[in-house]
């Protein structure tokens, strides 16, 4: 602020600070981000929680909204990983392109299926890779 007027400096005029949503879902992203590039997961794991539990998305919109920001997220997650070696290409297309019928499938089962099953579910399989990963 200009110590004469009290006016922002002529650089700060017409900057608005992000709302609180705005800030969440960036917080989301980068939490998604860290975890995708570190360990391989971040879309169900970490954004559709946060969406449900912080900023209030049902179900199928978070899942709808994760698997857009996965598109991203994943693309720079394999270049990253390419560039360090750690990306199999062949195998990668081997486990991708079969999961499309997957794909297919599941989201016409989720559109069917009530969205308290589904967090049921969800919660289900998180729970059981959490039970795996401590006994294994």
């Amino acid at each position: 602020m200009s110590s004469e007027t009290g006016a922002r400096p002529p650089r700060w005029q017409g900057v608005r600070a992000p709302s609180g949503r705005t800030l969440k879902l960036a917080i989301t992203g980068t939490a998604a981000g860290l975890f995708s590039g570190l360990l391989g997961v971040g879309g169900g794991t970490v954004i559709v929680p946060l969406l449900v539990l912080w900023l209030g998305y049902d179900e199928r919109r978070a899942t709808g909204t994760s698997l857009a920001a996965i598109v991203v997220i994943a693309t720079m997650a394999t270049l990253l990983q390419g560039a360090y070696g750690n990306v199999d290409v062949v195998k990668g297309a081997l486990v991708g392109v079969p999961a499309v019928a997957g794909v297919v499938a599941g989201t016409g089962i989720h559109q069917r299926v009530p969205t308290e099953v589904i967090g049921l579910l969800f919660a289900l399989l998180l729970i059981g890779v959490a039970v795996d990963l401590v006994v294994s």
